[in-house]
């Protein structure tokens, strides 16, 4: 069998660990498929660009061959922050989202590394497509890209050859899914290993921090959420809700959803559940204590809303999460 084509395309302030990572691990998984038999490399890897030099985010130089024929072109993320013109940067990468466009056009599969997949976008690919991205940015991406079925909770999204991905690490999900496709699950899991990385991760829900997110809403759904988070194990009510603010239940339901997005209770549900994610990577408390304090009798019901905000049971979200106290300062000099 011919070894799959992979090309990662580096551009100008591109992400430089983004652009290696993917190639580190499918050097890792021939090593691995060598240790189990496999007499040829699985992979003929390069870094290409349209461009003669590219400069990575940080300064680091990145050496390219030009554009070729490829089965699989990876686009790795930039720098994405609120200060960024990203009309600006993206305007500015017009050569790369032509090579991206050609690629696709030439049947290569396509894949974007957290925010690279503002580029194939800008290229064209994921019109009336799903698609993900890292979970900060997500917002911003089906602002932008209105014809994007964006899946912010999920790392790997795969739809009709294009395939885009959550942020950073998980360039580590997508390489692992492209090696057990390619080499089967054996060489995937035992690559897995030999890295450290979690090879059955799905959702990228558990990760995300609220207080990083842009916050929502107006005036009147700020004090709402105050009320709300004041009051977490207290029972909903939406009629004592809207009579604590002088509106009706109907009223309460327009203004709020209007500014936040999102209803009263949906919002409570979530308050109630970054508590609960807080509790239990920082206390020894059982399940069934941190789901009465944060408004639940039963703790099935807990577990079942904790698990659709974060994809995981309490119990599993504890054991990757627990905050544990260093041994020792790294940084520490005896």
């Amino acid at each position: 069998m011919s070894p799959l084509r992979v090309s990662v395309l580096a551009y100008p302030g591109c992400f430089a660990s983004e652009v290696f990572g993917v190639l580190d691990l499918l050097t890792m998984a021939t090593h691995v498929a060598a240790a189990h038999g496999a007499e040829e490399p699985s992979y003929e890897a390069s870094v290409v660009s349209p461009r003669r030099s590219v400069t990575a985010s940080g300064g680091s130089r990145v050496d390219v061959s030009a554009v070729r024929p490829a089965d699989v072109v990876v686009v790795p993320g930039f720098e994405l922050s609120p200060a960024i013109d990203l009309d600006t940067t993206l305007a500015k990468l017009a050569p790369e989202t032509a090579a991206i466009r050609a690629g696709a056009a030439s049947g290569a599969a396509v894949v974007s590394i957290c925010v690279g997949a503002f580029l194939i976008a800008e290229a064209g690919l994921l019109h009336g497509r799903e698609a993900t991205t890292s979970w900060l940015f997500a917002d911003r991406f089906a602002r932008r890209y209105a014809d994007v079925r964006v899946r912010p909770d999920q790392l790997v999204v795969t739809d009709r050859g294009v395939t885009t991905t959550a942020a950073f690490s998980a360039m580590y999900d997508f390489a692992l899914r492209l090696v057990r496709e390619h080499d089967g699950p054996r060489v995937a899991r035992g690559t897995a290993r030999v890295a450290l990385l979690d090879d059955a991760r799905s959702s990228q829900a558990a990760y995300v921090d609220p207080e990083l997110l842009p916050t929502a809403g107006a005036g009147f759904s700020h004090r709402v959420k105050r009320w709300l988070d004041q009051r977490l194990a207290a029972r909903y009510d939406l009629t004592a809700l809207a009579r604590a603010f002088g509106v009706s239940t109907r009223t309460m339901l327009r203004r709020f959803g209007d500014e936040a997005g999102e209803t009263p209770l949906a919002y409570l549900q979530g308050a109630r559940v970054r508590r609960a994610r807080l509790l239990l990577e920082t206390t020894d408390r059982t399940v069934a204590s941190i789901a009465g304090d944060v408004g639940y009798r039963d703790a099935g019901t807990f577990s079942g809303v904790f698990a659709r905000h974060t994809g995981r049971q309490p119990s599993a979200y504890r054991s990757a999460f627990r905050r544990h106290e260093p041994p020792e300062n790294l940084l520490t000099r005896t």
